[in-house]
C-alpha cells in the first residue's frame, strides 16, 4: 500500500522562501515570522514529505537533492494555487491585483511611464521599484518582485539560472557621447582606435555598458582608461558635457542637449532588455498583462526611437 503525504500548503511557501532568500532569518522577515517559527515549521515539513530537506552548510542550512525537488514542486503547487485564486477574482467585480516590478533605473525611465499608461483601466496596478543590479542578481530579486526588468551585454548569453523563466524585451544600441567641442565630433561615426588616448567614464564592473566597453576593447585591441565608474547616467553625461572623458551610453538614456552622440564604427555595442519571472507567473492574468504592456512599449520604442 504507498502511502501518501500531505503538505502543509504554508510550510511550501516557507521552503521556497528559503530556497530564494538562503537564511532563515531572512525568511522570517520576510514573511513576519520568528526564525523559531520557521525553523519549527520546516521540520514539520520534513516529517510530512518523509525525507530530509535541509542539511547543514557551516552556520547556515541548505537544500537536501530531496529539498531542492520539493521547491521545484513547491514552484507548479503555489503557482496553480495563484492562478486559481486569479480566476475566481476575475469572476467578481474587484481588481485584477497588484504586480511588483522591479527596473534598473534607465530601463525604468524608458519604458515604466508608458507601460502605466496603458495599465491605466486595466485594473492591474504595478507597485514599481528601482533595482540597480546587474543580471546575475534576478535570482533573488524574484523572492520579492513579480517581475524584474533587467539588462546584459547583446554578445552575452541570455539570463538563465533554475526556478526563473526569461523573456528578451527589445534591444537598444550603445553609442559613444562625447562633448560638442571635442576633435572627434563632427564625424558620422568613430573607430574606438581613435579613442586610445582618452579618458573614460564607465560603469561599475557586471554592468552591460562596462561590459560593452570591454567587449569592444577586446574586438579592437585598445584598452579604454576608466578614470571614472558611475551608475547614473545623468552625472556621466555632466562629466562628458564638462570634459572630464567621454563615455558609452545606451541610446535612448541620452538626454544632455549639448552632447554629441556617435555610433562605433565596425563593431556590435548594445543592450539587452529582459523581463524575468518565476516559472508560471506569466499564466496569471495581471502578470500576463504587465507581461504585454512592456512588449508593447518595448515595440513603441523600436518605432519611435
Amino acid at each position: 500500500m504507498v502511502k501518501i503525504c500531505y503538505m502543509n500548503v504554508e510550510r511550501l511557501r516557507i521552503l521556497r522562501e528559503l530556497a530564494g532568500r538562503g537564511t532563515v532569518g531572512a525568511v522570517a522577515t520576510a514573511m513576519s515570522l520568528t526564525p523559531s517559527a520557521v525553523s519549527q515549521q520546516l521540520k514539520l515539513l520534513a516529517k510530512e514529505a518523509g525525507v530530509a530537506l535541509l542539511e547543514p552548510d557551516g552556520r547556515r542550512l541548505r537544500l537536501t537533492d530531496a529539498g531542492t525537488a520539493l521547491v521545484l514542486r513547491a514552484d507548479e503547487v503555489l503557482g496553480a494555487l495563484d492562478r486559481a485564486a486569479a480566476e475566481m477574482a476575475s469572476y467578481s467585480a474587484s481588481p485584477r491585483g497588484r504586480v511588483r516590478v522591479a527596473l534598473f533605473p534607465s530601463g525604468a525611465a524608458l519604458l515604466l511611464p508608458g507601460v502605466l499608461d496603458r495599465l491605466r483601466d486595466s485594473g492591474t496596478r504595478i507597485e514599481a521599484s528601482d533595482e540597480d543590479l546587474p543580471a546575475s542578481a534576478v535570482p533573488a530579486l524574484l523572492a520579492d518582485y513579480d517581475v524584474v526588468l533587467t539588462h546584459r551585454d547583446d554578445r552575452a548569453h541570455p539570463t538563465t539560472a533554475p526556478r526563473i523563466e526569461v523573456l528578451a524585451l527589445m534591444r537598444e544600441p550603445i553609442d559613444l557621447v562625447l562633448p560638442p567641442e571635442h576633435v572627434l565630433a563632427s564625424q558620422n561615426s568613430v573607430d574606438l582606435r581613435q579613442l586610445a588616448d582618452e579618458q573614460w567614464i564607465s560603469v561599475r564592473g557586471g554592468f552591460p555598458v562596462d561590459d560593452v566597453l570591454l567587449s569592444v576593447a577586446a574586438a579592437t585591441g585598445v584598452q579604454p582608461r576608466v578614470v571614472q565608474r558611475i551608475n547614473d547616467f545623468r552625472v556621466t553625461e555632466e562629466l562628458v558635457a564638462r570634459g572630464h572623458g567621454v563615455a558609452l551610453l545606451p541610446r535612448y538614456a541620452v538626454v544632455h542637449p549639448s552632447l554629441v552622440r556617435l555610433p562605433l564604427r565596425g563593431v556590435r555595442a548594445g543592450r539587452v532588455y529582459e523581463l524575468a519571472t518565476r516559472p508560471g507567473a506569466r499564466k496569471l492574468p495581471a502578470v500576463a498583462a504587465v507581461v504585454g504592456a512592456f512588449k508593447s512599449e518595448a515595440a513603441h520604442v523600436h518605432e519611435n526611437p
